[in-house]
């Protein structure tokens, strides 16, 4: 691969395909330094939730009952619960049940979402009509409601509540995208390719979800860390995953009626959830002000 020249503040530099990887990168820290801050703390939330479990010192259900409400210390860095549970064990195993959950709620919900909004956009007609007034169905129902009725309904289990989070927010998704659909659909380049005869299936594909990218991006990011609370209510209200099984909502649940006795059983579980969900926004909204052109131009 020939080598090109990349301009930075310092001195430019020659480099490949990783190179110009790196220098977007370094830009997009020095322009949006809360978003790469974001990124990082998620990142690393991410780290916790795959590897977390290998470097927990404890079994998650592991009892001692000398260590019942123990402060912290340093055999239990974070204190015990009230059955003598490593808090801190339970704090990384918990990581990837919450996580998993938001992050393949919201890839269920926004993919699935974003395919019927673009569709719907751009077949127009009865199918348009019948997917609009469907979703304006789902949408009359507040979204932990629909959700805690799904989860009741079915076993909870790890799918249950990927789709239980998952469904509300795909007609949320699908207006957002159907929008911008509408808008690729009315430039040259969509009716060049109809007139020669490119079928449907290629032109959403290959034409307009290309040029949705940015919207679909911002509203992931965006939805993420809706997902991430909505399955800690979910599990803090006891609809999430079995009391034994570790998440931060249930770690959330099983504090309320210890807190003033001990207070560190709430406070790791929320610090974790407030710095997930904060990493997500701040990332979302430096993606918003990079991706936005009516904000590039400011």
């Amino acid at each position: 691969m020939s080598n090109f020249t990349v301009q930075g503040r310092g001195s430019p530099f020659r480099t490949g395909v990783w190179g110009l990887a790196l220098a977007k990168a370094v830009s997009f820290c020095r322009r949006k330094p809360l978003g790469a801050v974001g990124a990082v703390l998620f990142v690393f939330s991410v780290m916790v939730a795959l590897l977390g479990p290998l470097a927990a010192p404890y079994d998650p259900n592991h009892t001692d009952v000398k260590y019942k409400f123990a402060s912290p210390s340093t055999e239990y860095p974070l204190g015990g619960d009230r059955y003598g549970r490593d808090i801190f064990s339970r704090l990384l195993h918990g990581a990837r049940i919450s996580l998993s959950v938001g992050v393949g709620a919201t890839l269920l919900g926004g993919i699935t979402g974003s395919l019927l909004g673009v569709i719907s956009g751009y077949a127009g007609g009865r199918f348009d009509l019948l997917i609009q007034r469907l979703f304006d169905i789902l949408m009359t129902f507040p979204s932990l409601v629909l959700a805690m009725v799904l989860v009741v309904v079915l076993s909870p289990s790890v799918m249950t509540l990927m789709g239980a989070v998952a469904l509300p927010m795909a007609p949320r998704m699908a207006r957002v995208m159907r929008s911008a659909a509408l808008s690729v659909k009315a430039m040259p380049h969509i009716e060049a390719a109809q007139a020669t005869g490119c079928s449907g299936a290629r032109i959403v594909f290959k034409h307009i979800l290309p040029n949705t990218m940015a919207p679909f991006l911002v509203l992931i990011s965006a939805q993420l860390g809706t997902a991430i609370v909505a399955e800690s209510s979910l599990s803090f209200l006891g609809l999430g995953m079995p009391p034994a099984t570790p998440s931060w909502g249930t770690m959330l649940s099983s504090a309320r009626d210890a807190f003033y006795l001990a207070p560190w059983l709430a406070i790791a579980p929320g610090m974790a959830i407030v710095l997930a969900v904060l990493s997500v926004n701040l990332m979302g909204d430096a993606l918003r002000d990079v991706l936005d052109p009516k904000l590039k131009q400011r």
